[in-house]
């Protein structure tokens, strides 16, 4: 029999305490009492959730303990750990043995769409699962979410985390930064935004207080259990590789200009119809469309160095924009250039001076007033670009934690990762 026990939402972003670490505990109870976990997977849920925390994570322990003792080691680690003294925290467990469908769905929308603590509750009551919530219960929503992953998602990816001694948690984190950067260039593809080399920036590290020390993501198990054998830190207090489904795009769906809802992630096609200009900030802003529709886009000054390829976009450019639309607004994530402006109008020269020539009126032309030569109009001149087809990305620095970073391959057009 597999049991399947859904944690969500122990943390604060004020007191710390990381879910990934209550699972831990919880797989390590149950293998003290002598059942087997085979593996903790860490579901990354719609990031436009407005009551996340930071990467809005639920995570999922596969065990073969029967669900009564299951249930009793998860609400005992949740009591123990979470950080209820936040009101902004309201943890939930949900236990399962079998899932179907509606909670496969349930899963499956929960990364690119919302739900309420109602749906959950329906769907767990229906099933007979055992579930607790603390607070308002509202972790039941991610909880239930991690409980039906294994079967909503086809991608996944990996992430090995090293966690702090406990009486280190809420101090400044010691990693030496020169020997995590060499094991990331020695690792690389398989592990990847361990670092983010443009930017000279350690990736893998958080700033915010809890229990994680680095969290090293990537595709290949053994890749990330080098790099981690490689950094020199602080002790390790322990360490646990999960299954993922960040770095998938998962929570991207099909977009059309018109029809788009707030709160979730798109792809879709238009050109641009209004030049990027930078605002106040240093964020970037431009316009896409098609016939009458427009959809502003937008790359953050935390983007850094991507806002410069979003400032060689010109208009008539055809491009594929990917991004959550907040605000009427898409923030931008990746774009990909599917057909460049390569000639732009300009002002006839002269064939015979090789002047520029000047109006001759309104509705005139132009002509050449030494040399008395005309042209009806302005002339189309090839335009250098510094863009090329394919797609483009934000640095590892501001990539969200469920976007697929291109060096992950499977895109339709050639890619320029970022590293």
């Amino acid at each position: 029999m597999q049991t399947v026990i859904g944690i969500d939402d122990t943390d604060s972003r004020e007191r710390g305490m990381c879910t990934t670490y209550a699972a831990r505990l919880v797989a390590r109870r149950l293998r003290e009492r002598g059942h087997r976990v085979s593996e903790i997977r860490l579901v990354r849920l719609n990031p436009a959730v407005e009551h996340k925390t930071r990467g809005n994570a639920a995570l999922a322990i596969h065990t073969a303990a029967p669900p009564a003792v299951a249930f009793d080691a998860a609400t005992g680690v949740v009591n123990e750990t979470a950080e209820t003294d936040d009101e902004r925290t309201n943890p939930g467990v949900v236990v399962a043995t079998a899932v179907d469908e509606p909670v496969v769905a349930f899963a499956a929308d929960a990364v690119s769409t919302f739900h309420t603590i109602e749906d959950a509750d329906r769907l767990v009551a229906e099933r007979d699962y055992r579930s607790a919530g603390w607070g308002v219960g509202r972790g039941k929503i991610g909880a239930l979410a991690a409980v039906g992953a294994h079967a909503a998602f086809d991608d996944w990816t990996y992430e090995y985390i090293a966690y702090r001694d406990p009486d280190r948690w809420g101090t400044p984190r010691d990693v030496d930064v020169d020997s995590l950067f060499a094991a990331a260039d020695a690792a690389y593809p398989g592990a990847w935004d361990t670092v983010d080399r443009g930017e000279g920036a350690p990736v893998c590290v958080p700033n915010a207080p809890g229990p994680i020390l680095y969290g090293i993501r990537g595709d290949d198990p053994v890749a990330l259990a080098r790099v981690a054998a490689g950094v020199e830190s602080e002790p390790v207090h322990d360490r646990a590789l999960f299954v993922t489904n960040q770095g998938t795009d998962v929570h991207v769906q099909p977009g059309k200009l018109g029809d788009l809802s707030e709160g979730r992630a798109y792809r879709l096609t238009a050109d641009v119809v209004e030049a990027p200009e930078t605002g106040p900030g240093g964020h970037v802003f431009f316009a896409v469309g098609d016939g009458d529709e427009r959809l502003a886009c937008v790359a953050f000054e935390p983007t850094k160095r991507f806002r410069d390829r979003v400032r060689d976009l010109r208009v008539g450019d055809r491009v594929t924009v990917v991004g959550e639309v907040t605000d009427g607004t898409l923030k931008l994530e990746k774009f990909a250039v599917r057909d460049l402006q390569e000639t732009t109008l300009a002002t006839p020269t002269c064939p015979t001076c090789g002047r520029s020539m000047e109006s001759a009126g309104a509705d005139q032309g132009y002509r050449c007033r030494d040399c008395g030569t005309s042209a009806p109009g302005r002339v189309e001149v090839p335009v250098s670009r510094d863009l090329e087809a394919g797609w483009y990305e934000v640095p590892p620095v501001a990539r969200r934690h469920v976007a697929k970073p291109l060096i992950r391959g499977g895109f339709d057009a050639p890619t320029h990762p970022e590293r």
